[in-house]
Order: C-alpha cells, then sequence, then structure tokens
C-alpha cells in the first residue's frame, strides 16, 4: 500500500506561480528538440496538401508528446517533470502520494482548458491558498516543495 508521505495541509510548502513558470520554460526547453524532431520526419513522410493541415497535423503530434512527457514523468518515481524536478518541485495527490498514470493524464488535459481560457486556470496558482490552479483542482493535486530541494 502506497503510505502517505505528506500530509496535504498549512505546513506543506507549495509551488508557487513564477518557480512554476520557470519548471515550464525548462520543459519547453527539454521538448522543443523532439517536437522539431517529429515535425520533421511528419513533413518527409506524408506531406500536407494545405497550410492548415499541417498546422492541425503538428498542433496534434506536439500535444501527443505534452501529454506523453507529463504524464508518464507526474506519475513516475520522481513525480515531476525534469523542469519541476530541477526547481525542486513534485507533484502529489490530496494524500501527498504519488499520482496515477490515469490521473496525471486527466490532470493534463485539465491543462490545456486552463489555458484556453485565456491561462486564468494557470493564473489561480498566484492567488489560491494552496497554489492550485484550476487543472490542479480538477485533478486533485497540488504542487509541493520536494524534501530533496
Amino acid at each position: 500500500m502506497n503510505q502517505p508521505t505528506h500530509e496535504i495541509n498549512e505546513a506543506i510548502q507549495f509551488g508557487g506561480f513564477w518557480i512554476r513558470v520557470g519548471a515550464c520554460f525548462i520543459d519547453s526547453v527539454v521538448l522543443i528538440i523532439p517536437v522539431l524532431l517529429i515535425s520533421f520526419l511528419s513533413r518527409s513522410v506524408t506531406p500536407a496538401t494545405d497550410e492548415i493541415e499541417q498546422v492541425i497535423v503538428e498542433s496534434m503530434h506536439s500535444l501527443i508528446v505534452w501529454w506523453v512527457y507529463l504524464a508518464v514523468l507526474h506519475s513516475s518515481k520522481w513525480q515531476a517533470s525534469v523542469g519541476k524536478k530541477a526547481v525542486g518541485l513534485k507533484v502529489v495527490n490530496e494524500k501527498g502520494n504519488r499520482i496515477s498514470f490515469g490521473r496525471a493524464t486527466g490532470r493534463y488535459f485539465a491543462l490545456l482548458l486552463s489555458g484556453l481560457i485565456l491561462g486564468i486556470g494557470c493564473m489561480m496558482v498566484g492567488w489560491t491558498k494552496k497554489k492550485q490552479g484550476l487543472h490542479d483542482i480538477m485533478a486533485g493535486t497540488y504542487v509541493i516543495k520536494s524534501e530533496n530541494s
């Protein structure tokens, strides 16, 4: 059984807005080469008939790469993407435990929703008590400072 590592309460240090922006920037740098490589391979294997089709196909590839990257790493032993790990953060559930791949997947798609509403769902991290964005609230997750930082 998964024993709680942290009970989520006021004593926990939550990851705030700017440190999470920094983590996202690091993740963007990590993923730029794989996303561009997949885009290049896609263009060479199946050239699009028009520009709009190309944008849609490349956007779908990018969404899939980001989904796999974030869902796998957030549900892994690290409990963090490379960016979050670099800045000393991790993603946990309401009991302070590692999240499942399914919950990490739900969190990713909720993150897309957070961005689609003019980024307000992401900005919520700056003003909610436990530093949760809309995606964290929807997925029942928290971003906390890891004890190794």
